[in-house]
């Protein structure tokens, strides 16, 4: 039997991550089966009590990465300091959660042609939130704005920021003007929701934009983006980079291992969804 593998979360049937991973397979040479499963928070320690050996790992999405990381009995350090687990690895010893969003971020953003942003502004303060927040202090940024709806419940953001030394300001959403100076905007809001920011022409002309929600596509802030012939990274391409980590975790254990002619199987994945070696959209 081959190893089987899946994308868990709520909802999912949009998800690329099945496209992406066969696509990687096929250059790999593994026979290993990926499909997506649709799962609640509370439905996961159930789901990985049915999980036998011939499991080999999980992808997380929305909402399960903060329970992933509860259920992880290991983690890697983006994992350990965002509190986030998006990939187990559940065949090679203890559950091992690891956190590919912050490198998969990291890399659609150099992909992009944006090495060192300097000013980087997120919208939405959940799990991914978390990871852009890494992402941004990695990209060397040294002040990152976070507008969220409740920002009384943004604690953690702010502690996970002075843990890694990066400035951070939080406040509610409209509460004051977008942040005109911000070389790059990150939102990590669910797809199809109201962008809940105006941001002037002037910024969406300066800034560049990762939407880190693929579907719809475009979303509201790329159609915004777009009007002003702004920069867009589609998420897509942080998703296809995050997955590529991924297939190391599940190829070798650790993310940090290249693959076997990694070139042409990261060609491949953007090549499965249709998307630019760049990104942009």
């Amino acid at each position: 039997m081959s190893d089987r593998l899946a994308v868990l979360g709520s909802p999912i049937a949009h998800s690329q991550s099945p496209a992406l991973h066969t696509a990687a397979y096929q250059v790999l040479g593994r026979s290993w089966s990926y499909e997506r499963r649709e799962l609640r928070e509370h439905e996961l320690t159930d789901f990985l009590d049915t999980c036998g050996s011939s499991w080999r790992g999980l992808s997380l999405t929305m909402p399960l990465k903060n329970a992933a990381f509860a259920a992880s009995e290991i983690h890697d350090d983006d994992a350990e300091i965002t509190g986030a687990v998006n990939t187990l690895r559940l065949n090679n010893g203890p559950v091992a959660g690891f956190n590919t969003d912050v490198d998969g971020i990291v890399r659609a953003v150099r992909a992009a042609g944006t090495a060192a942003p300097h000013s980087v502004m997120i919208l939405g303060g959940g799990a991914t939130a978390a990871s852009a927040i890494v992402a941004a202090a990695r990209l060397g940024a040294s002040h990152v704005d976070v507008a969220v709806r409740a920002p009384e419940r943004a604690t953690a953001l702010q502690a996970l920021a002075a843990s890694i030394d990066v400035q951070i300001d939080v406040r509610q959403f409209g509460s004051a003007p977008s942040t005109p100076d911000a070389d790059l905007v990150i939102s990590t809001l669910p797809g199809g929701v109201a962008a809940p920011e105006q941001f002037t022409a002037a910024s969406r002309r300066r800034a560049l934009l990762l939407d880190v929600a693929y579907w719809p596509w475009p979303s509201e802030l790329a159609r915004a983006w777009h009007a002003e012939q702004g920069r867009v990274i589609n998420g897509l391409a942080m998703l296809a980079h995050q997955a590529l980590l991924q297939v190391r975790i599940f190829d070798s254990g650790s993310p940090l291992t290249p693959l076997p002619d990694e070139k042409r199987v990261i060609s491949a994945m953007l090549g499965a969804v249709n998307l630019a070696a760049d990104g942009l959209a």
